[in-house]
């Protein structure tokens, strides 16, 4: 993919997050890697007008190339990128019920076994620390080891993927999964699933999706 290609795939990705309400305003930020560094989405530039020349290139030592500055948040995808091989992209939103959990600072348990999407048996809250700082790029990486999302406490939701669209949804998917979770609380104490189950719904994601060889048909 072209660097054209890929700045225009980053605008595509925020337009598609406002579609569904998860990115708004000036909050959030998404980047992809490319080449030996990153694009990444401006700092303090409205959604509406983020646009394939507002895109940022970055490179791993945070030198910034470019007419705007990088996002406030960028040292925590840089720092994904150079800690995570497996990732491409970084998707970060303030979205509503995401954004509520992080605030109380708790983990969501898997009241849901879709929690294994995260990759673990719950997903994790990072500890707070004031956003753009090294202190909250720490906290997020520590929070994600072993993990495809987090909360950042009283900010948002982190999202990767291995592609801008893998990223995206796992942001929406986490999301919903807020939602759910405030909703159960709301009517009661939901159960938690098992660690053993989970394990077996993580072995069962591991393949899911995946195109068989097989020429049986069903």
């Amino acid at each position: 993919m072209t660097a054209g290609r890929e700045r225009r795939a980053i605008v595509d990705t925020v337009r598609w997050l406002m579609a569904r309400r998860l990115y708004a305003g000036t909050s959030g930020n998404v980047s992809a890697r490319s080449g030996g560094g990153l694009l990444i989405t401006p700092t303090g530039v409205v959604c509406d007008d983020v646009d394939a020349a507002s895109i940022v290139a970055l490179t791993m030592d945070g030198v910034a190339r470019g007419a705007l500055p990088p996002s406030s948040e960028w040292r925590i995808h840089r720092d994904i990128y150079r800690r995570r091989p497996d990732v491409g992209a970084v998707v970060h939103t303030h979205s509503t019920f995401a954004t509520a959990l992080s605030c109380l600072r708790r983990p969501v348990p898997a009241f849901h076994y879709m929690v294994a999407k995260a990759g673990g048996d719950d997903l994790p809250c990072a500890r707070y620390a004031t956003y753009g700082t090294e202190a909250l790029s720490r906290s997020a990486l520590a929070a994600l080891d072993g993990r495809r999302a987090c909360l950042l406490a009283n900010h948002g939701l982190l999202a990767l993927g291995a592609d801008l669209t893998a990223a995206r949804l796992l942001a929406e998917e986490m999301e919903a999964l807020c939602e759910q979770y405030i909703l159960a609380r709301v009517a009661g104490a939901p159960v938690i699933l098992p660690a053993r189950e989970m394990k077996r719904v993580r072995a069962r994601f591991a393949t899911y999706g995946r195109k068989t060889t097989s020429k049986r048909s069903w």
